[in-house]
């Protein structure tokens, strides 16, 4: 039997993708129905679906599911879920489908899945507005006064929110492909489906397993966070985002060649693996640091690496709001989850890090909670404030990172013909720190 956390919502891993005989047949159906274009982001979930990260969904949210999710923090019938997983349409399709029919779902010429549709209803402009409010608001800077203003102009993952089409259509799916993803050189071999973690970590004897999520090169503070979690834990999973991210963002294969070269000089290679999954980021702060937890838990994770300002865009959201999050979603304390319907409480468990940073007098790596110095003996560390030296071509202080994944940090920089300016927030910039 098994060690590891059981994959979330108590029915197993929910694997929608068909293979073999089961897919070409379903392909050779597909052809011949309505095929609706999908957007970069349902093609993630929809992978997702397929591969079993996201259990228990097997399709896309009713309204009721919708409703749920961004009140309660849970699906219709209570199980846990953060965000909501939709699929949009424009009024056009929306007119030519009814329920209970079956489409195919393509994205840039390739099917991606075939959908029954078991329900279509409309996403109006007040309901986005409402979603955004629910959902992407925090308590930061940016979220005062008039949110959705402010949001609208700087958070991106707002911007998407309010792009869904007019209808949205909610019902199971067969997932027919898993893209580029398990073949394409670039992701260095990285994707990987929870199954296969899974098995990874039973052979190596792995129970207790955290995962460290990445959307951005990894830096000295990302190093000593998956340090600490080795201490304490039987292995980390390095789990970086392989999908979507927003302009100026560094792209996968970059971000995975200075992960493999950080492993190889610095980690002990029996107690680290690294993996990719396909999403795209959706910026949402805290309830995403909810979703990197919920799906983690399919992936085998017993806990998930929150550190600061984690998921966060601009100044949404305050340092440590994806952490306290977690305190009070529904089944967050143990006797909630003792009580509750197996299956629907998040079981993986946030580890939850201080700011942490280089010390000059403490000759080393440091956290708020250990180092009694003040910010100007401290080089302050982030994804974002790494990429913007190097877009700008300013030096990167000394110990921000690793002078091997720097050297391949700046031979991207400097093949760039374009570059997108990099807005500072303050979490990045070090202006909150005493």
């Amino acid at each position: 039997m098994s060690k590891l956390v059981p994959p979330h919502g108590g029915k197993g891993l929910t694997e929608c993708l068909l293979e073999g005989a089961q897919r070409e047949e379903e392909l050779k159906k597909a052809q011949g129905l309505k095929k609706i274009e999908i957007h970069p982001q349902e093609k993630g979930d929809l992978i997702m679906m397929g591969i079993g990260g996201f259990s228990p969904l097997t399709g896309f949210m009713t309204r009721a599911d919708w409703k749920s999710v961004c009140e309660k923090f849970t699906l219709a019938d209570g199980t846990f879920w953060p965000v909501p997983v939709m699929l949009s349409v424009g009024k056009d399709d929306a007119a030519d489908i009814k329920e209970g029919d079956e489409i195919t779902l393509e994205c840039e010429g390739e099917i991606y899945a075939t959908m029954k549709v078991e329900e279509k209803y409309a996403m109006s402009e007040e309901d986005k507005k409402w979603e955004a409010e629910m959902v992407y608001k925090g308590n930061g800077e940016d979220s005062q006064g008039d949110f959705l203003k402010t949001a609208l102009e700087d958070h991106v993952g707002v911007q998407k929110v309010m792009q869904r089409k007019e209808f949205c259509l909610a019902g199971p799916v067969k997932v027919l492909s898993e893209g580029d993803y398990p073949t394409n050189p670039k992701y260095r071999g990285s994707y990987m489906r929870p199954s296969e973690t899974r098995k990874i970590f039973e052979e190596r004897g792995w129970s207790k397993v955290a995962a460290l999520q990445l959307r951005n090169p990894m830096h000295r503070s990302h190093e000593h966070l998956a340090k600490i979690a080795i201490d304490v834990c039987d292995g980390v999973l390095i789990h970086s985002l392989i999908g979507n991210l927003k302009p100026g963002d560094i792209p996968a294969d970059v971000r995975l060649k200075c992960i493999d070269t950080l492993i190889d000089g610095y980690f002990v290679k029996e107690n680290i693996l690294q993996g990719g999954y396909p999403l795209d980021m959706r910026y949402a702060g805290p309830r995403e640091a909810l979703l990197h937890a919920t799906f983690r838990q399919n992936y085998g994770c017993s806990q998930m690496i929150i550190g600061r300002d984690h998921a966060g865009v601009g100044d949404f959201y305050t340092l440590f709001e994806a952490q306290e999050i977690f305190d009070r979603i529904p089944y967050a304390t143990e006797e909630e989850r003792c009580n509750v319907e197996p299956g629907k409480a998040l079981l993986c468990e946030p580890m939850k890090i201080d700011w942490t940073f280089y010390c000059f007098k403490c000759d080393g790596m440091a956290s708020m909670k250990t180092c009694p110095h003040t910010k100007e003996d401290r080089v302050i560390l982030s994804g974002t404030k790494l990429r913007k030296a190097l877009s700008e071509g300013q030096p990167v202080p000394d110990h921000f990172g690793r002078e091997e994944v720097l050297n391949i940090l700046r031979e991207y920089y400097e093949g760039l013909t374009e570059k997108v300016e990099i807005k500072m927030q303050k979490a990045a910039s070090g202006d909150e720190m005493k």
